[in-house]
């Protein structure tokens, strides 16, 4: 019998008023992709950063073992040594250096004491090679899309060569093609002896990689098999981890807007380069949205979804050209405070960056867009605004000690939720929802699905960005493909299947009128 490259038994870690991790136990063997399961708070993430050396050893109880021999951390560099590489779900890049230098950042090869530039990149390029990012090594990472950084991550953890790789969340951020491109790299990782622990909430994922499964479930191991043709079927593993059946909200059909007024219209919109002579990533688009409707807005990465809603929400000021009118009337005024005026509500695809304020506390955080609705002259009512807050915890189940917790300590799933009701907090007529379910547990994901569909009930227009297929399929009522910045067409719900929105966004259908200087069809 072969000697487990990683093994854990019996861990546990405490947080102040919080029990993590409460004897998880798993072991991986070389050559194994391993994956494990759960829902936001069921401790993955404590559980990587136990293993990675983030939780030094002496703040948890338990055993880890590398290769057969008990190990203790007393930091990441000693994991490191260990051979243990990591993946985070949130990203670690120094975005004003290069590519290659962020991959070999204090490990930089010298000559005679000097950094040689020359194998870096060599080195670097050979990285992004194996990742699929086509990429100048000496490009700076903050010139990347959030997708693309990802993919940097990922060559920086194999650039250090390791036994055991971690990969917390590792395509949450990627298009499908990129996800299989990354998924391939996993089976070739394996298939040379390295051992992989794989944390996703994509089951799909998880079914078609990996050897065996284990699930976590408030902090425990609860059930562990092998993920063979014959293995558990998603909806095992899913009760697994709820510790309930769960409904298939992506299986019900939508239905259509009750109005048909429309409450969003977008015509000839543009953005302009970030520089002179630069490339814009918008280049033209056109649609309109009903109150009560779901537009999804599908793409492949870098085609122009996420600008597109940034547009929007006016977090391009003065660059973006073209006509935003909302219930009719023309959005002049370009910025997030009108956007927010007229009733738009945004959740962004990079929650940390672009959402949440980390170190601020999950009442500060949802009531932030809305103090204007829990104020008297000027002065905000603080009992109006906790009990807002408290309404909107229950409701979206965010799991938190209380409203003053500090956004920072909550899971992924947790900070998206805590956003998304910051959104639905300003009582939108529109609301911009980019990857919505971006690192959030499949219990999450299906408690979104509905309270989208809810709202969509109510009369909000929805404008939905999201890089999974299935969820664009189900939840919209119209499909909006981009491509290379421009909307190149509109689909109903009877035409939209994931081959034809593929074909659209990969540029193999000719958009209407294309050569003769008419527009794209929308």
């Amino acid at each position: 019998m072969s000697v487990a490259a990683l093994e854990v038994r019996g861990l546990e870690k405490s947080f102040p008023g919080v029990k993590a991790l409460q004897g998880v136990s798993f072991a991986v063997s070389p050559g194994e992709v391993h994956a494990l399961c759960g829902e936001n708070g069921a401790g993955k993430s404590t559980l990587i950063k136990v293993l990675s050396g983030v939780h030094a050893s002496g703040s948890y109880q338990g055993e880890l073992c590398v290769a057969g021999t008990p190990v203790a951390f007393a930091g990441v560099r000693d994991s490191e040594r260990a051979g243990i590489g990591v993946i985070h779900q949130e990203l670690s890049l120094v975005k004003e250096l290069g590519i290659a230098e962020n991959i070999f950042l204090g490990r930089e090869p010298r000559r005679f004491g000097v950094v040689n530039r020359t194998e870096m990149l060599l080195g670097a390029a050979e990285l992004l090679r194996t990742v699929g990012l086509d990429a100048a090594p000496d490009l700076a990472v903050g010139a990347l899309g959030i997708g693309q950084q990802q993919l940097v991550e990922i060559a920086k953890a194999l650039s250090r060569r390791p036994r055991v790789l971690l990969l917390d969340e590792p395509t949450a951020a990627l298009s499908e093609v990129e996800a299989h491109r990354l998924l391939e790299v996993v089976r070739q990782l394996a298939a040379s002896g390295v051992a992989c622990v794989l944390i996703s909430h994509k089951l799909d994922e998880v079914l078609a990689v990996s050897h065996r499964i284990t699930v976590l479930r408030d902090g425990r191991s609860v059930a562990s098999y092998p993920a063979t043709a014959s293995g558990p079927s998603v909806e095992r593993i899913v009760a697994d981890m709820v510790g309930r059946e769960l409904e298939a909200s992506l299986q019900r059909p939508v239905a259509p807007p009750a109005s048909n007024a429309f409450a969003l219209e977008v015509k000839d919109l543009a953005l302009a380069p970030a520089v002179r002579g630069g490339r814009s990533p918008m280049t033209y688009a056109d649609f309109r949205v009903r109150a009560g409707e779901i537009v999804g807005i599908a793409g492949l990465m870098g085609s122009g979804r996420s600008e597109l809603l940034l547009a929007l929400f006016g977090a391009y000021g003065d660059r973006v050209a073209g006509e935003i009118r909302v219930a009719g009337q023309v959005l002049r005024e370009r910025s997030p405070r009108a956007a927010i005026a007229a009733d738009i509500a945004f959740l962004s695809e990079d929650r940390k960056r672009l959402g949440l304020i980390l170190d601020d506390g999950v009442r500060a955080n949802i009531a932030l867009a809305a103090l204007d609705r829990v104020a008297r002259a000027s002065v905000i009512d603080a009992e109006a605004e906790r009990a807002m807050c408290a309404g909107f915890v229950k409701a979206l189940r965010i799991k938190t000690r209380d409203l003053e917790t500090p956004v920072r300590l909550l899971s992924g799933g947790n900070q998206q939720k805590a956003l998304l009701a910051r959104c639905l907090s300003t009582k939108p007529k529109v609301l911009l929802l980019d990857e919505p379910t971006r690192g959030v547990d499949v219990g999450a994901k299906h408690e979104i699905y509905d309270l989208v569909r809810e709202l969509a009930r109510e009369g909000v227009a929805v404008v939905m960005a999201s890089s999974e297929l299935p969820e664009i399929l189900a939840l919209s009522h119209r499909v909006v493909v981009m491509s290379r910045g421009r909307t190149v067409a509109e689909l109903t719900a009877a035409e939209a299947t994931q081959e034809s929105i593929m074909n659209w966004a990969a540029g193999e259908r000719r958009p209407l009128g294309a050569g003769d200087g008419s527009e794209y069809r929308v």
